[in-house]
């Protein structure tokens, strides 16, 4: 089937859907194939349900089942994305396409897409990015989102593989665009730290060949390196804490958020841990004030975000204070997170730090750096958990820390072992599991 059919179809429904568990009435159910699922044996189940269509692959047996509702395509994810494209083609306001900010980097996207659209919240409609959901079938279905009062749209897109960026804007089309950072992740798939600065700057390679414009963070000598060499620093509107003269003044007990002083004195003081997210919120509101956005509705749109799933959180227990951050972890969000750590103003500290994943032939050397970092804190207690630390700590009986195999053993001996009084930071890899420590602290 054509695209512009498919749309047309499409605008008959209340919402595209990808889970039959979750049909509430009138969706497009997209049955899409994956390496441990295949949407097509509940293709006609969703339908049941009350899905309006149900797109399949050609030849399974829903597609042939005779039924009127059944749209068979070559491939659905292709299918989906297509209708995504065509979807943001022809959403207009005032007029004009709407406009599309598009963001990508190697840490801290989740969270400047939450404060972005918070701030462009303030002024206007905005369809954005649900959740982490940044990938080929993510993005997709946060375009097939924007509703027809939606005056811009917010999109972030994740990578894991060289072209990912490429596919995903050239599903989106973004108008602007924003990478957060660049840093070591990934890098058993992008091969190395340039191979990631390549994959993340398709966002600026797009940019560049559209006429767009992008929001940079003049600190970052990487990004701006980045934006020059594609001609796009004549195109960026630039944010910085240094750049824009502002102060990220020290945590303590009595004030364990992120707190920045801009350089007319105003206090911006956020629910957010950790001084590396004080470049999330500076982009954050240097996208709000491009968008006629004022300073002050912007300051009180950030101000008012409390992060939640792990991320930047602060949580003041009945014994300790912890710094939960372990939705994901890399070398470069972990050295940030490590020197936040090390200028929290605390009489007893402690670090329960997890496997950093995906790093390759990098890997034992990455994790012998955070050993490094962890033997320069002053720190009263030091756990780790994973293969990747115990490879690192072979031979290094200078290293005073706790091993586990697990989150799982952690969490017993914690159990067992209070730990009070402390600020603790928790972080590891998303398949480390890290948060299930959190109870015993």
């Amino acid at each position: 089937m054509e695209t512009a059919n498919l749309y047309s179809l499409f605008k008959e429904c209340s919402r595209v859907s990808t889970d039959s568990r979750a049909i509430e009435g009138g969706e497009m159910f997209f049955a899409l194939k994956g390496e441990n699922f295949d949407g097509n044996q509940y293709a006609l189940k969703a339908l049941e349900l009350g899905a309006r269509y149900a797109v399949v692959n050609e030849g399974t047996p829903a597609s042939q089942s005779g039924d009127s509702r059944v749209i068979p395509v070559r491939d659905t994810l292709e299918a989906l994305q297509a209708l995504a494209r065509y979807h943001r083609e022809n959403s207009f306001v005032g007029g004009k396409r709407i406009t599309v900010v598009g963001l990508t980097g190697t840490n801290g996207k989740t969270t400047t897409k939450e404060l972005i659209t918070r701030v462009l919240s303030a002024k206007y409609n905005v369809a954005a990015t649900k959740g982490n959901l940044n990938n080929d079938i993510g993005v997709p279905l946060s375009l097939l989102s924007i509703g027809e009062d939606t005056e811009i749209a917010v999109i972030e897109m994740g990578a894991n593989h060289p072209d990912d960026i490429f596919k995903l804007v050239n599903v989106c089309e973004p108008d602007f665009g924003l990478i957060t950072n660049v840093g070591k992740a990934h890098l058993l798939g992008f091969g190395s730290f340039d191979g990631v600065k390549r994959a993340k700057g398709q966002l600026y390679d797009y940019i560049a060949g559209h006429g767009g414009e992008i929001f940079l963070n003049a600190d970052d000598p990487d990004l701006t390196a980045m934006a020059a060499d594609r001609n796009l620093y004549v195109r960026a509107n630039l944010y910085g804490i240094h750049y824009q003269g502002a102060t990220v003044l020290p945590s303590s007990a009595e004030h364990p958020y992120l707190r920045i002083r801009l350089s007319d004195g105003t206090l911006v003081e956020t629910n957010l841990a950790g001084a590396y997210n004080a470049t999330n919120v500076a982009a954050a509101i240097a996208v709000g004030r491009y968008f006629g956005v004022s300073l002050e509705d912007a300051i009180q749109a950030v101000c008012s975000y409390v992060p939640k799933n792990n991320r930047s959180q602060m949580e003041k227990t009945g014994r300790n204070v912890l710094i939960e951050d372990a939705y994901n972890a890399n070398p470069t969000s972990m050295a940030a997170a490590l020197d936040n750590l090390d200028l929290v103003e605390a009489d007893h500290k402690a670090a329960m730090i997890g496997d950093m994943r995906e790093l390759g032939e990098e890997s034992v050397a990455e994790h012998s750096k955070v050993l490094d970092k962890l033997l320069s804190m002053n720190l009263d207690l030091v756990c780790l958990v994973g293969e990747e630390f115990s490879k690192a700590l072979q031979g290094r009986t200078e290293v005073k820390a706790r091993w586990f195999a697990t989150s799982d053993e952690l969490a017993s001996w914690l159990k067992e072992n209070h730990v009070s009084g402390s600020t603790i930071l928790v972080k590891g890899s998303r398949g480390i599991q890290m948060e299930k420590v959190i109870p015993e602290l």
